[in-house]
């Protein structure tokens, strides 16, 4: 089982209280865990990546084991910890602002 930590409102949008757990095939790649989470949460296609391209949303970010997978392949497997459940994979809401 994976477990998936989503921002306050994408938590809203799919009406659960706390982390989402799946079940995705080996390799765990990022790609099989947004497929999982979108299948499981339909209502949620479309507000991680795009539709069309499939690309993350500008605003999203993804984190694994404290790095930064945002701009890593989505078909490159997940760290052993995330893909075993022991650690989260963290999908964060990026704020933007100016000085």
């Amino acid at each position: 089982m994976i477990l998936v930590e989503l921002p306050h409102h994408l938590r809203t949008l799919a009406q659960v209280g706390g982390a989402v757990t799946l079940e995705v095939d080996e390799p765990v790649t990022l790609r099989r865990v947004l497929d999982a989470l979108e299948t499981q949460y339909p209502v949620l296609r479309g507000t991680i990546r795009d539709h069309g391209t499939q690309q993350r949303r500008a605003f999203l970010r993804f984190f694994a084991c404290e790095q930064d997978w945002s701009h890593e392949p989505v078909d490159a497997p997940l760290p052993e910890a995330v893909a075993t459940g022991k650690e989260p994979l963290l999908v964060i809401g990026a704020i933007a602002g100016g000085s």
